[in-house]
């Protein structure tokens, strides 16, 4: 079993000491690890027979709910959306994929309530390839957790990991050139203390890279740099979220603060917390809102754009309509982004959350 195989090469990482005499040794482990977790991801996302799920992209956004059978995901999209997700007290109630649609600050988010994730979901037990399959296409993941199951977090994100889904990390800032001839050529910009230059080269012969140069430019870790090689791994921000905390006494609810401090804790069943888990959904999309001025009128402020974090005029501008850009002039700002109310900014401005925007061409 593909598992079974993974955890052996683990095994042997971890026993290995680093030393120069080993440097070859762990590169070639690395790369086993990595293929034989890429074999497993390809299993996830293909093969086998089912129908699958496919659920079609709406709103500004998509989030999935993972969690274990019986945690309560039912009860929450229903109380979240005007999704239909059967409840019951007993595991996989939820056959298939169902999305909701959830309404805050003028943004409408969808929110996917997959059947429970089991372990060795990765390689396909219980409906786990389908699962991940719609996990990888959505913008943020929440984590569902019992209360009193607290350690179902670390095999539900081993899941993840094995599947080739990073949650809250970024691509490593890795670049690979290749070329005809002259051998393999490393350029590093930060002093690697996981990697040496060996191994480097190591590594990439193994993946069947002979002539070109390799740009590091962050001191990861061999399965970073073994991450970028692949180039097939979903990126994606996580939320976690601890239901029935209505089941718990004071002194186990600090101690559930203590181990997850970064948590909402709510329950279902009693609506409590929505209101804080519609506003970290928020925040953890990346969402803002910009209103748009027509020039010499009034914003409209009731149907915003919604746009993501890092947005520029021309970003808006190409939202809009094409010739924006083509015939831009200047945009006059009112909002957080703006020194003072209508100043006339430029088009690589960096817009903020509430923006109003008039565009002049």
């Amino acid at each position: 079993m593909i598992q079974d195989e993974i955890k052996s090469v683990e095994e042997e990482i971890h026993k290995t000491k680093k030393n120069k005499a080993t440097e070859r040794h762990l590169a070639m482990l690395y790369c086993k690890l990595g293929k034989l977790r890429d074999e497993a991801e390809k299993k996830t996302r293909g093969g086998g027979k089912g129908k699958g799920y496919t659920v079609k992209k709406s709103g500004d956004a998509t989030a999935t709910l993972v969690g274990f059978p019986s945690v309560g995901k039912s009860t929450l999209i229903n109380a979240l959306t005007n999704a239909d997700s059967e409840v019951a007290a007993y595991d996989f109630t939820t056959l298939t994929a169902i999305p909701g649609i959830m309404k805050y600050k003028q943004a409408s988010f969808q929110i996917v309530d997959l059947p429970g994730i089991i372990s060795d979901a990765s390689v396909g037990r219980g409906k786990g390839k389908e699962v991940l399959s719609v996990v990888r296409n959505a913008d943020l993941v929440i984590i569902m957790l019992d209360a009193k199951k607290l350690h179902h977090y670390n095999i539900i994100t081993k899941e993840l990991h094995d599947a080739g889904i990073r949650l809250d990390s970024k691509p490593p800032e890795i670049m690979f050139k290749n070329s005809m001839k002259g051998g393999i050529k490393v350029s590093v910009t930060v002093k690697l203390t996981h990697l040496s230059i060996e191994m480097v080269k190591e590594m990439l012969r193994n993946y069947g890279f002979i002539n070109g140069e390799v740009i590091i430019r962050k001191n990861v870790i061999p399965e970073e740099f073994i991450d970028a090689l692949l180039g097939s791994r979903h990126y994606v921000p996580s939320l976690t979220i601890i239901n029935k905390i209505d089941n718990l006494s004071s002194e186990e609810l600090g101690r559930v603060r203590r181990k997850f401090p970064n948590a909402v804790l709510i329950s279902a069943e009693k609506e409590w917390g929505l209101d804080e888990l519609r506003e970290q959904i928020f925040r953890k999309t990346k969402l803002i809102r910009i209103y748009l001025k027509p020039h010499g009128k009034p914003a409209d402020m009731n149907e915003p754009l919604i746009m993501h974090e890092g947005i520029t005029v021309r970003d808006l501008g190409v939202k809009i309509h094409k010739d924006f850009v083509k015939n831009f002039r200047y945009a006059q700002v009112w909002g957080k982004s703006a020194r003072f109310p209508g100043q006339k900014l430029g088009i690589n401005h960096e817009l903020k959350d509430e923006d109003i925007v008039t565009i002049v061409i």
